[in-house]
Parts: structure tokens; C-alpha cells; sequence
């Protein structure tokens, strides 16, 4: 192929060291290598198209020399091939070694030639080489995954001997290089590779495989999260999520508690403290694909939020951590982000050519999502996120007395060592009386434990065959039903949607919508924020959707725009956030014609009220509102005289 620009500049020590490149065959023999060459010229120049086509008619074509070395390999014997250019620079010919042909390396696979990991020894940066072990990790892990899943032998030897190879290398290197590499910006990311290694241990109980594993421990990092420490501004996210899944790994293969405190402190880093109300990972506006600073929501909102793989992971690290802390946070945020970006991350329609997939999700003011992706990182992590609407739904506790409903959706579970049998109907989360149907085919006890959704608010009730069951107050995490339960029992779990704002927790003053699990957007050109105010259409049972018209059942308009659920998924432009405008407290159609002033955290006189609802009646209503002034006048934020004036609003204020 010819060149096209003058700029081009090529120098014999831009090939690297002699003894490293080699035309036509490779030294190590390999069939695929075996070229023969009758003539190789190197030009410090880019030939035109005319030059090129004269050269295959021509010794020179004509060209009058310009040419940087000229081998015509014609020798017949010696280890030297002449430099026909007069200028001298006579190559080296290497032979093939006799015997059987093979890799460069025993146990050698991958996308990349062996070139890009020895750069990455050597300090190349991206985009010099482009993160070569993140793809040895999907071929080690797809290879292992078909020998577990599958039973294919084949598979089993060739990850082995891929392990041996990662090993091979690894092993010779020292501690200071290996942290430099998996430090390295997108150069050193390498998905889960100590994961796979640790499995690979588990599965062998060759050693040499879980020493690799802990080669590939990012020791700054680590130990900083070990040490509470945060230290993820500005880090690539989904090249460091991933690390801490394989912490997880080595940390069930060796007792060493160090590793899970890494995963569990890294969580609670990212969560709530970098994330969007989809669940999406906020970060810089310059590059979304990396963390952003601590609780800064507003100061991440742009056009390159949220990359889809991130939160792919950050689904991965919850299922772990929830393994082995049973900690229901976890499966909350899990609820959250699978209802949120990744059930929001596909277009609604049909494709045989295209995943039609997120890769960020845009959160500033007018986005709108593009889809696609076709042989990108979210392209193939995001086909593998729809299957986590089914790898999270039940978990049995370790002794086999438990069953954890994790989430709520259409499914069916076979239990044959237990006898059971348990299939789930319901339209959640479409179906905003949030109703599950629970049927039991199985007899003997056993403890049911179905998650109470972190937005519930009220109204959560359990039936089993049709009795209300005794759940107490306001129930969070799990609800255990403890039975000896018959073929055919049902249990029916009702947990009616609510709208509710969440406020970002840098700038109180912008928030997001969600009804139930499910994140809402408005529908707006507009690019800058849309400004609502709800308080004043608020009834007794403070539920937002009375500030609202409901269209359908998943679906309303407010300040004439249409809500709608993040999950239609589609071209329109949305805004996931706006602006909370409440300048004076209002009760209903009555003006207190006092200002609606908030304290230092952001929280304002009717935030403080309202956050107490649903209120059974007026006078419980009255009495809140006396109540937070009481406090709004203790902090020097009402007069007495305008503490007054809201007591006598609320009291004349009617409030369905």
C-alpha cells in the first residue's frame, strides 16, 4: 500500500533491536510464519502509488537509489543476506530450528503478538499498546467458562497452558514493575485476570497459579482502600473494578482478609458517593470513563457519563461482596443499576447486525443516547449484562436452610437438592402496583427471604396463601418467612411504586425522579435544566405523582413535559435531572409568603416537612409542620413572627 504524506519519517532504529523482527519466517519455526522473500527494500520515505507499481517492474524502479537497505536474498548459503544499497547494513539470516514447529512461547494465545506484553514490561503507555491483557483475560475466561459449563477438555488444556504462560512471564518480574504496570492508564488493564488465575488454582491446586493471581495486585490502591483511604479520582473505573473482583477470588482461594477489605471499602467508594441515580458511575467531564471526585454528582453530569462496562463490573463486584457479607446494600444498588442503565443501555428494536448497545450513558441537561457499538468493550459486556436479569434472582445460604428473593421478575427456580421448586410471576418493574406472586412446589421447612426494595416507602405487605403476615415497622433489607411450607403455597409480596426525588449530593438544588426501581426522565430539547416545583400540589400522602397527570401507568406529564421511564430505550433527547425551584413555603393553594429557606446540608423547611409523609390526617400534618419550625426558628433560619405565618398556611391549607 502507498503512502500518502510527505511528513513521514522512518529511521533503521525505529525497527527496534535486529535481533527482534524478522521478515517472512518466523525463527521459532512456526507454520504460520513460514513466508519465503525474494526481495525487501526499506525507504526513509512513503513511495507514491506510481512508485510502488514501478518497483514490481523494476530492480530499483527506477528510482535512483533513496532506499535505506536492499536485501535481495541471493544467497545460497551463510548466515548473511547482503545490503544491496551500498550503504553497508547487511542483515542476519536465521534458520529454522530442526523438530516440530511451535508457538514463540509454549502455551502463547492472544489478539496481540507477544510484542505488545513485552512493551508493557518495558513502560510502553496507551496507545502504544492497548491493554493486552484485558483480551488474554476474555479468552482465558471464555476458554474456562466452556470447560465448567460445557465440559470441553479441549478448553480446559489450552487455558492451562495459557495460565502457564501468563506465569512464565510474570513470575521473572519484580514487585515495583508490576505495580507500575497495572497503574498504567489502559495500557496496564487487565480485567480480571487474577480472578481467572485464582480459578485456575482452585481448579488444578497448582501453586504456581494462585502466585500469579497476587501478581497482578495493584499495591498503591490496595492498600490505600485497605486503609479507608480514597484514592480514586481521576482512575480509569472499569480498569480497576475489576481488580477487585479478583481480590474476591484470592481472598476465598487464601483466607487473606486483606483482600476483602480492599473489595468492601472500594464499594463503599463508589457507592453512593459516585453514582448516578440509574446506578451509572459518574466521573470528570473530560473523560467519563474515569472516576470522578468524591460526592461531586452535578460537577460529572455531561455527554460521556456512565460507561456501560463500568457498571457491567460494579453488578459483578455487588453479587460478590453480597456472597460473602450478606449485606443487603449490595443487592440494592444491584436493583438499581440493573433497572436503571443497564435495562436502560439497549434500544427497543431489532438487529441482526448491530448490538445496538450503550456505551455512555449521557446525563447532562437535553442527552440523548447513541447505540451501536459493534467490537467494542461495551459492545460485548453489554450482551453479557442482559443475562444478569436472571444470575441474581435467588441465592440459597450456605447451609441450605435459606432462600434469598433477591429480585423481583418472572422466573423459575429448580432446587432439586432441597426438593423445591419456586416460580416468580409479575410484570415488575412495568407494573406499578409492584404485586409478586411467589408459588412453593416443595414440602419441609425453609426460610424465604424476599428483599424490601431501598425505595419503598410504604405499603409493603406479605401474604402467604392469602393471610397478611406480621412484617412489624418499617422493614428494611430482608423479610423472613420461616415455614414449613406444602406444595402449592403461594406467598404474594405488594409493594406499590411511589414517585420520589433524589437530590444530588454536591448541589441539593438538582435532582433526578425515579418511580419505584425505575429511573424517570423528562422529555425536553431544551439543553439546560428544566425547573419544577412539586411541594405546593402535594396531598396528605406527600406521593409526588399528585404534582403530576398520569398518562399511563408507567407514564405522566408535569410542567408540560412528558415523564417517562429511562428503559424506552430510543433517540429522544431527556433530561435526567433538573432543577428543584420552591422559593416560598406553600401548602396547597395557601402562600405563607415566607421564603423557604434551608439549612446548611441543603435540606429546606418542606423538604423537612414533607420527608415525614404520608400523614394520616390534617392535624398530624399541622403538627409536623409546628414542629420544623420550631426547629427553622432554633437555627435562626425563622422569626418568630414568619413561624406564625407557615403555622397559620398549614392550618388553612386543605389537603386531600
Amino acid at each position: 500500500m502507498a503512502g500518502t504524506t510527505t511528513g513521514m519519517t522512518l529511521k533503521p532504529s525505529d525497527l527496534g533491536t535486529t535481533g527482534n523482527n524478522w521478515i517472512g519466517k518466523s525463527q521459532y519455526g512456526d507454520p504460520l510464519l513460514s513466508g519465503a522473500v525474494d526481495e525487501f527494500q526499506i525507504y526513509d520515505r512513503a513511495l507514491s502509488a506510481s512508485e510502488v507499481r514501478a518497483l514490481t517492474t523494476g530492480a530499483d524502479g527506477g528510482l535512483g537509489g533513496g532506499n535505506v537497505a536492499w536485501y535481495r536474498f541471493d544467497e545460497t548459503s551463510g548466515e548473511t543476506a547482503a545490503d544491496s544499497s551500498g550503504k553497508g547494513r547487511d542483515a542476519r539470516l536465521i534458520s529454522e530450528p530442526t523438530g516440530t514447529p511451535g508457538p514463540s512461547h509454549p502455551g502463547f494465545l492472544a489478539a496481540y503478538p507477544e510484542t505488545q506484553f513485552i512493551l508493557l514490561e518495558q513502560g510502553a503507555t496507551y496507545p502504544t499498546i492497548w491493554a493486552p491483557y484485558y483480551t488474554c483475560h476474555m479468552i482465558m475466561r471464555g476458554l474456562l467458562d466452556a470447560y465448567q459449563h460445557a465440559g470441553n477438555r479441549q478448553a480446559r488444556e489450552i487455558v492451562l497452558k495459557m495460565g502457564d504462560w501468563v506465569h512464565s512471564r510474570l513470575s521473572k518480574l519484580s514487585r515495583e514493575q508490576l505495580d507500575r504496570m497495572w497503574a498504567t492508564y489502559i495500557a496496564g488493564e487487565y480485567n480480571a485476570m487474577n480472578a481467572v488465575m485464582a480459578d485456575l488454582y482452585a481448579l488444578t491446586g497448582k501453586q504456581e497459579y494462585l502466585d500469579t493471581a497476587k501478581c497482578f495486585d495493584n499495591t498503591a490502591l490496595k492498600n490505600a482502600t485497605i486503609a479507608g483511604q480514597d484514592a480514586l479520582n481521576r482512575k480509569h473505573a472499569n480498569q480497576h473494578i475489576p481488580q477487585f473482583i479478583g481480590y474476591l477470588s484470592v481472598y476465598e482461594q487464601t483466607g487473606d482478609r486483606d483482600y476483602l477489605t480492599a473489595a468492601v471499602n472500594f464499594w463503599d467508594m463508589v457507592v453512593p458517593h459516585r453514582i448516578f441515580t440509574d446506578g451509572g458511575l459518574s466521573g470528570p467531564s473530560d473523560n467519563g470513563e474515569l472516576f470522578g471526585e468524591r460526592d461531586v454528582i452535578v460537577g460529572a453530569l455531561g455527554a460521556n457519563n456512565a460507561e456501560t462496562c463500568a457498571v457491567y463490573n460494579m453488578l459483578k463486584l455487588s453479587r460478590g461482596l453480597f456472597f460473602h457479607t450478606g449485606d443487603p446494600k449490595y443487592m440494592q444498588y444491584y436493583e438499581r443499576a440493573l433497572y436503571g442503565q443497564i435495562l436502560a443501555s439497549r434500544r427497543n428494536i431489532d438487529s441482526t447486525t448491530d448490538p445496538l448497545l450503550t456505551y455512555f450513558v449521557p446525563m447532562s441537561p437535553g442527552s440523548v443516547r447513541s447505540y451501536g457499538n459493534l467490537g467494542t468493550c461495551c459492545g460485548g459486556t453489554g450482551l453479557e449484562s442482559l443475562t444478569k436479569f436472571q444470575d441474581s434472582v435467588y441465592f440459597k445460604s450456605a447451609d441450605g436452610s435459606a432462600l434469598y428473593v433477591n429480585l423481583y421478575m418472572a422466573s423459575e427456580l429448580s432446587w432439586p437438592e432441597k426438593g423445591f421448586r419456586v416460580s416468580q410471576s409479575t410484570d415488575y418493574p412495568t407494573d406499578p402496583s409492584g404485586t409478586v406472586t411467589l408459588r412453593i412446589d416443595g414440602s419441609g421447612p425453609l426460610d424465604l427471604k424476599l428483599r424490601v426494595p431501598y425505595w419503598v416507602k410504604k405499603g409493603f405487605t406479605v401474604r402467604v396463601n392469602g393471610a397478611e403476615q406480621r412484617l412489624g415497622d418499617a422493614p428494611e433489607g430482608y423479610v423472613t418467612l420461616s415455614r414449613t411450607w406444602k406444595p402449592g403455597d403461594t406467598v404474594t409480596v405488594t409493594m406499590p411504586f411511589s414517585l420520589r426525588a433524589e437530590k444530588a449530593l454536591d448541589v441539593p438544588s438538582i435532582q433526578s425522579l425515579a418511580y419505584g426501581p425505575v429511573p424517570m426522565v423528562a422529555l425536553s430539547d431544551e439543553r439546560t435544566y428544566r425547573e419544577f416545583s412539586f411541594y405546593k400540589d402535594l396531598g396528605l400522602d406527600g406521593d409526588l405523582a399528585g404534582a403530576m397527570t398520569p398518562t399511563s401507568p408507567m407514564t405522566f406529564t408535569t410542567h408540560g413535559l412528558s415523564l417517562v421511564p429511562f428503559y424506552i430505550g430510543d433517540t429522544r433527547r431527556y433530561h435526567a435531572y433538573f432543577r428543584r425551584q420552591e422559593p416560598e413555603i406553600v401548602f396547597g393553594k395557601v402562600d405563607s409568603g415566607v421564603p423557604n429557606r434551608a439549612k446548611d446540608d441543603g435540606t429546606t423547611f418542606l423538604d423537612a416537612v414533607w420527608e415525614q409523609a404520608p400523614f394520616a390526617n390534617r392535624g398530624r400534618f399541622q403538627s409536623a409542620v409546628a414542629h420544623v419550625a420550631d426547629e427553622w426558628v432554633a437555627a435562626g433560619l425563622l422569626s418568630p413572627a414568619e413561624k406564625g405565618r407557615v403555622v397559620s398556611a398549614a392550618a388553612r391549607a386543605k389537603l386531600g
